[in-house]
């Protein structure tokens, strides 16, 4: 969904500041298998995806991991660098054509302390993306392989069309021949 018709949904924007919110956005088409950040960087950018697919990763003695997926309406923000100053761990792959939305993380702020309706929305973000770790955090803990890949299957039901099914295993944290099993005695 197009950036201002996704905040026109969740957030409360005048005119004037959806179209304030739609300048300062840059925008970025991009095709499949691009790398938007490498591991271990220091962006301070703040994405939001229109349409597409994107996974975060990282590499861990030399394999490519996948942390994990965002599709429509996700932002990302590479919260150690923006906050922390220190290297982001995780790379940002296109991993189906994508149109992405840009902005600085000072630009955004500034944004936020100027629109009560932004900012508030900031929050709900920064809340949605606790959850999820938490989330994920609990599943690798207390859930079988099995239980794992059918809460993907429920949270995002397209993923099998859209991401190979190497990367769709590493984020589960088993083997390509483990989902195969798993996969087939469904």
């Amino acid at each position: 969904m197009e950036l201002i018709k996704y905040l026109s949904t969740v957030a409360k924007l005048s005119p004037s500041e959806a179209e304030h919110v739609d300048r300062l956005f840059s925008k970025k088409e991009c095709a499949k298998n691009v790398l938007l950040e490498r591991p271990g960087n220091f962006s301070k950018q703040v994405y939001f995806i229109e349409k597409g697919l994107l996974r975060a990763f990282y590499y861990k003695e030399e394999k490519d991991i996948t942390h994990t997926f965002f599709d429509e309406d996700s932002f990302i923000v590479a919260f150690e660098s923006i906050f922390f100053n220190r290297a982001h761990p995780y790379g940002l792959e296109v991993i189906e054509q994508s149109s992405v939305r840009a902005i600085s993380y000072a630009q955004l702020d500034a944004l936020c302390n100027t629109s009560p309706a932004f900012n508030n929305h900031r929050l709900f973000v920064a809340l949605k993306v606790i959850s999820r770790l938490s989330e994920k955090i609990y599943s690798l803990q207390f859930h079988s392989a099995g239980q794992r890949y059918k809460d993907l299957l429920n949270t995002m039901p397209n993923i099998l069309l859209r991401v190979p099914l190497g990367h769709i295993a590493s984020y589960l944290g088993i083997t390509q021949q483990t989902l195969s099993v798993i996969r087939a005695g469904k």
